[in-house]
């Protein structure tokens, strides 16, 4: 018996965090992982820029030395991020970066997604509000009529009660956005995301919901504003092995 869970029978699906990705990434041809505050737009931003990134897990000495191997920079906390040549989570120190070739940016949700979809041998891309509609039409111009795109809004977790999933409203936004863009059949939780994002007009408030709040209360009000631009950027960031490049236009089926 095939899993309720998987959303079979649509083409477009969604679902969150590494296990909803379990749930209906299992033969999906495309992956777009969501994680707006911060890994997707930070991942955005830096292979705009000509930047290589590195996705992984855990900031810690592994990280230190994966880094190193490749001749990376490793991606630090936000506070640390206070010097040149250091960048973190943080678009905002990604756009005020120079000379940064690679970098290592490490994210419990989003580039644990990511890794693991991939090993699958699916196609990952990186989606947030700056580029969802540039990434949609990337995945549309490759799609077979049988096709499967699985949608995950990486969310964040909860620090009070051993890191549980918390479902975060800016990744719902940008699931609905991209999955809006790209007009082909959804699960019902695939067309759930698309009225979030409707309900806003196309400009929610991501400086009044709870990762907004959050980001503001410690003092980065900027990563909320750049997270806040939409479709700024034609740059669709593709993992193409170990890290993500800027995806070719278009592919072909």
């Amino acid at each position: 018996m095939s899993s309720p869970y998987a959303q079979q029978g649509f083409r477009a699906r969604f679902d969150w965090g590494p296990a909803g990705a379990g749930e209906i990434g299992g033969g999906a041809r495309f992956v777009a992982v969501i994680d707006v505050l911060s890994f997707t737009t930070a991942l955005t931003v830096a292979v705009e820029r000509g930047i290589e990134v590195y996705p992984y897990r855990w900031r810690d000495e592994s990280a230190a030395e994966y880094a190193r191997a490749r001749d990376a920079v490793l991606a630090v906390g936000r506070s640390e991020a206070d010097g040149p040549g250091r960048v973190s989570l943080s678009p905002a120190t990604i756009l005020r970066s120079q000379g940064i070739r690679r970098i290592v940016l490490p994210s419990p949700n989003g580039s644990t997604i990511a890794q693991g979809l991939a090993a699958q041998g699916a196609t990952v891309i990186g989606v947030c509000l700056r580029n969802f509609h540039a990434a949609a039409r990337w995945v549309a111009n490759a799609l077979g009529p049988d096709d499967v795109v699985a949608v995950i809004a990486s969310g964040e977790r909860w620090k009070s009660d051993g890191g549980s999933l918390r479902p975060a409203l800016e990744d719902l936004w940008g699931a609905g956005a991209f999955l809006q863009a790209l007009g082909i059949e959804g699960s019902p939780e695939a067309e759930a995301a698309v009225a979030a994002w409707d309900r806003f007009g196309g400009r929610p408030p991501l400086a009044d919901c709870a990762s907004g709040r959050e980001l503001i209360a410690y003092g980065y009000p900027e990563d909320v504003e750049v997270v806040a631009e939409v479709n700024v950027t034609e740059t669709v960031p593709l993992l193409d092995g170990e890290c993500f490049k800027p995806a070719a236009r278009y592919p072909t089926v």
